[in-house]
C-alpha cells in the first residue's frame, strides 16, 4: 500500500474541490492467457461441461497445473449452439517478480447470448486479456481473494467476547457459562478454532487509476515483501484481503454504490518513498 492526494470529485460533499488523501492498494494485473473454451449445455438438474477446447500451443508452465495432454480431439467449431460458452484462463506469474512459475487456472464468464458468447470467445482464444480490455477508471468492482490466515485462535480475538474479572472462576478469556449445553459446538457460541485463510469478498472497491508505467508508483527498494511492479497495475482505494503476491480476482460490481462518482478524481500526487 502507499497513499496519495487526490481533488475531491464527489457532487455532494462538504470537500468538493479540496485535496484529500486517500490509502490506496496497488494491483499488479498482468496479462491472463485464453488457453481454453468451454461449452455448457442445460440438463435437467442443471448446465453439464459438454465441450472443452484447448489451445494446441501452450505454455509449458500450465503443464505444472495441468497434466500432459493427448492429441486434441475436439475443435473450435464444436463449441458452436452450446447454452453456454465460458473461458478457461491461466494468470501468467512468471510475469512478476514474485518468484512463481506455476499459474492459477479458473473459468471466467461472458455476457451476452450464445451465439455472442461464442464469437467472443473465438476472438480471444489463444490470446492474451489485459486488464484495460475489461475494467477502466472510476469502476466499482468486488474483490474476491483468501484473507491472511492466523492459525487457531481463541474466542477473544476470534470474536471479541469480553474479557472476565480477574475473580471468575478457571478462566478470564473463555466464553462464559453455556449452562446445560456444556458439549455443544454449534457455530453461534465463540469458541477458540481457525482464524483467517478464508475465502472472502469484499464489496464496491474503487478504482481510482489503470497505470501502464510501473516507474510512477514503484518505491525506491520495491515493496516490501513483494519486490518491483513490472506489468500495468491498478490503484484501488483502501486495502484488500490477503497478503501480498497472493492472487486476487476482480467483478464487476453487483451492488454498486451510487455515492460514488463514476469518475475517477485527480491524482495530484502519489507517494513513492521507500516503505523499508
Amino acid at each position: 500500500m502507499t497513499h496519495i492526494i487526490v481533488t475531491d470529485n464527489r457532487p455532494n460533499a462538504m470537500t468538493k474541490g479540496e485535496d484529500l488523501r486517500y490509502p490506496v492498494t496497488i494491483v499488479e494485473c498482468p496479462p491472463m492467457k485464453v488457453i481454453g473454451i468451454l461449452g455448457y449445455k442445460r440438463a435437467l438438474d442443471g448446465l453439464v461441461l459438454t465441450t472443452q477446447v484447448m489451445h494446441d500451443k501452450l505454455d509449458k508452465t500450465v503443464f505444472l497445473v495441468l497434466p500432459k495432454m493427448k492429441q486434441p480431439t475436439k475443435k473450435l467449431d464444436d463449441a458452436k449452439g452450446m447454452d453456454l460458452v465460458r473461458l478457461l484462463v491461466a494468470t501468467q506469474p512468471k510475469l512478476t517478480s514474485i518468484g512463481r512459475k506455476a499459474p492459477d487456472l479458473f473459468e471466467v464468464g461472458i455476457g451476452g447470448t450464445p451465439e455472442e458468447q461464442f464469437n467472443y470467445a473465438q476472438s480471444v482464444f489463444g490470446k492474451d486479456i489485459t486488464v484495460n480490455d475489461i475494467l477502466k477508471e472510476g469502476q466499482q468492482v468486488d474483490s474476491l481473494a483468501i484473507t491472511t490466515g492466523k492459525g487457531v485462535q481463541g474466542p477473544v480475538k476470534r470474536f471479541g467476547v469480553a474479557i472476565r474479572s480477574h475473580k471468575s472462576e478457571k478462566t478470564k478469556r473463555g466464553p462464559g457459562s453455556l449452562g446445560a449445553w456444556t458439549g455443544n459446538r454449534s457455530w453461534p457460541v465463540a469458541h477458540a478454532g481457525q482464524m483467517g485463510f478464508h475465502q472472502r469478498m469484499e464489496y464496491n472497491k474503487w478504482i481510482l487509476k489503470i497505470g501502464s508505467n510501473p516507474s510512477e508508483i514503484t518505491p525506491k527498494g520495491g515493496f516490501i515483501h513483494y519486490g518491483e511492479i513490472k506489468n500495468p497495475y491498478l490503484l484501488i482505494k483502501g486495502s484488500l484481503q490477503g497478503p501480498a503476491k497472493r492472487m486476487i480476482k476482480f467483478l464487476v460490481s453487483r451492488r454498486e454504490n451510487h455515492k460514488i462518482p463514476k469518475q475517477a478524481p485527480e491524482i495530484t500526487y502519489t507517494s513513492r518513498s521507500s516503505k523499508q
